[in-house]
């Protein structure tokens, strides 16, 4: 599993139990309602906003939150006009850092990224500096469980076209595959009998580079910075760090 894969997951396990969960339903919120707005609410037509509403799921957001995010989206329920922006950069050792941003007040979020950015050992970079490096993939995360093994898994992500399995995490397998067919992958696997617990898009690094020591935990605090900054939605860098200092945090 690359770096960034491994750092994804993290996340994803501190989120469902630690004090963020207000923050992450916050980020979710503003995406289900720029997805509405930008392409409707039906999110069976809409596969920004399947895939948000599957995180909102994922995450236990009660119904009414969902509705309302939507609502507010269509212009059902007034609510506040977003302005979606990518940011790119280099943190520690020249890691390639790429950001999306949904925020009300761009002149307010660029000077707080860029001092984050210098903050932990790197700097915002210009528009298409490490954009290039990146592909935007599906990404289908499924728990392990007493009944799934790793042969019917890998069997099941075959035969449903994906592209790519990671079996490397204790808890989770990570399936990865055409941006166009995470939701159709989605749903065959659930076919299947087998649990989705969630199913979005991420960006794919080419290439990666490794970081140890003073660097690695450079980057370590610059991801955690971002992941805590209400206007970022998503961050993804191309390191590569050593599972106990990623574990670490």
């Amino acid at each position: 599993m690359s770096g960034h894969n491994k750092w994804s997951t993290i996340k994803h396990k501190k989120g469902r139990a630690d004090a963020k969960r207000g923050k992450l339903f916050t980020k979710i919120i503003r995406e289900i309602t720029v997805a509405a707005r930008e392409s409707g609410g039906d999110s069976d037509a809409n596969p920004r906003l399947r895939a948000a509403v599957t995180a909102a799921k994922a995450a236990n957001m009660p119904a009414d939150n969902i509705k309302r995010a939507i609502q507010r989206g269509t212009g059902e329920l007034p609510g506040t006009t977003y302005e979606e922006a990518t940011f790119e950069g280099y943190g520690p050792g020249g890691v390639a850092v790429l950001l999306e941003i949904l925020t009300d007040n761009r002149n307010r979020t660029t000077p707080e990224i860029r001092h984050l950015f210098s903050k932990h050992g790197g700097n915002l970079g210009e528009s298409g500096c490490v954009s290039w490096l990146f592909t935007r993939k599906g990404s289908v995360l499924v728990p392990h469980s007493d009944a799934l093994d790793e042969d019917t898994i890998m069997e099941a992500a075959l035969e449903e076209g994906a592209e790519d399995l990671d079996t490397t995490d204790s808890d989770y397998y990570r399936i990865t595959t055409a941006p166009e067919d995470l939701h159709r992958l989605k749903d065959a696997l659930e076919e299947r009998g087998i649990a989705v617990e969630t199913a979005d898009f991420t960006m794919e690094p080419s290439t990666t580079a490794r970081l140890e020591g003073k660097p690695a935990a450079q980057m370590v605090r610059l991801m955690e910075a971002f992941d805590d900054h209400d206007d970022v939605q998503n961050v993804w860098a191309n390191f590569d760090i050593d599972d106990d200092i990623l574990a670490s945090v």
